[in-house]
């Protein structure tokens, strides 16, 4: 059976090749991926976040690639592994997906020396993608600095992938705040963690004859997961700008929170090349990135074959919403049947309708990723 990858948006299911003379398509090596830390480490080692492996390749979910029905079973063995290696190859002949506006390289040398100030760091990543807006740089950055995780948009995933990231992170000890800006939801949780996290470095000063100062917050993260609109709900009015948009925040602001906590807003950051195209154009559909780097209508067929590819999606989502026959083979096919139906054949304008739908939760909630399966080698 035919494998059509040309446009990097339609496959056929893989099937046992008996001819000679056929090509015969193999499944990607599984990445090990190892977390560095299993338990909660001691107090006087603030923990931080590592994941050895990289993300180039992002394995999630057990596969037995050396089982004889490895391939015959692939639809009904289908599991977040299945979706990573697919993924890569949808991506693999796309345009790539490039942003690095010049704002971001003056932002990323100012925030390297506001961190050298900083009593505790705030990532922030997106729920729906956490590990593709974790910046590849970050741990270097940071060192043993305190630091705290929260991930946005909490409402935007199901009970069950927010239940696989908070034991995932949290048998490496790492602290987790789920959190929803819009609403406000874990802001609170933040604060006081912050405050918490941050408290010993009044003891000290109190040591050494000082007195108490705030505790310096910095927050930092990927364009658009959210950064502004927390602070905002942290101090329950509007004192950094915010929009539903990358590229919003252009400049550092430090804001005070009550008379114990500075805020740090800090622009978007992200790696100047994207080597993981994979990563990119999850970034995309989450609109993580500027819509200038990437095609709509590529964008979206990448996120229909998810959709119905997705092991903890509503495989019929499509369907129910648009009345439109799927078999998950091909992407821009869809679009462009919706394009049809709605849009006098624009293309463009069905692409974005269907991201839109994704963004605003209107296909469901659900994550694009799942934690890693940390495995051992042999």
């Amino acid at each position: 059976m035919a494998i059509n990858v040309s446009t990097g948006l339609c496959f056929n299911k893989p099937s046992t090749i008996t001819s000679s003379s056929s090509p015969v398509f193999h499944r990607r090596p599984p990445l090990t991926v190892f977390a560095t830390a299993s338990a909660a480490p001691p107090p006087s080692s603030p923990p931080t976040i590592q994941i050895v492996g990289g993300k180039n390749a992002s394995w999630y979910g057990n596969v037995d690639t050396s089982s004889s029905n490895a391939i015959g079973g692939y639809e009904d063995e289908y599991d977040w592994a299945d979706l990573e290696t697919d993924l890569y190859h949808w991506t693999k002949t796309l345009r790539p997906v490039q942003w690095y506006p010049g704002h971001i390289a003056k932002t990323e040398r100012e925030l390297k020396e506001q961190l050298k100030l900083m009593d505790v760091v705030i990532e922030v990543r997106d729920a729906r993608i956490p590990m593709s807006t974790s910046h590849p740089q970050m741990d270097a950055w940071l060192g043993n600095r305190n630091r705290i995780l929260v991930l946005n948009r909490e409402d935007m995933i199901s009970s069950a992938d927010r239940n696989a990231w908070a034991d995932y992170y949290g048998r490496q000890g790492i602290k987790v705040v789920f959190s929803n800006g819009k609403l406000g939801m874990g802001s609170m949780k933040l604060g006081r963690l912050a405050k918490s996290v941050a408290a010993e470095v009044n003891i000290k000063r109190k040591a050494r004859g000082l007195l108490p100062r705030a505790v310096r917050a910095g927050i930092v993260g990927y364009p658009n997961v959210g950064k502004s609109s927390l602070i905002n709900r942290l101090l329950k009015r509007r004192m950094c700008p915010a929009a539903p948009r990358p590229g919003v925040t252009r400049v550092l602001k430090w804001v005070r929170f009550g008379s114990d906590l500075e805020l740090l807003d800090s622009p978007g950051i992200i790696p100047m090349r994207m080597s993981d195209q994979s990563a990119a154009i999850k970034l995309a559909i989450c609109d993580d990135i500027g819509e200038k780097s990437y095609n709509y209508t590529d964008v979206a067929g990448v996120l229909v074959q998810m959709l119905t590819k997705l092991p903890s999606a509503n495989k019929n989502v499509l369907w129910e919403r648009y009345k439109i026959d799927t078999d998950g083979r091909c992407g821009k096919t869809f679009v462009h049947k919706l394009a049809i139906q709605l849009f006098n054949g624009d293309d463009h304008q069905a692409a974005f309708r269907v991201l839109s739908d994704f963004r605003k939760g209107r296909l469901g909630n659900m994550a694009l990723e799942r934690p890693p399966v940390q495995s051992r080698v042999e």
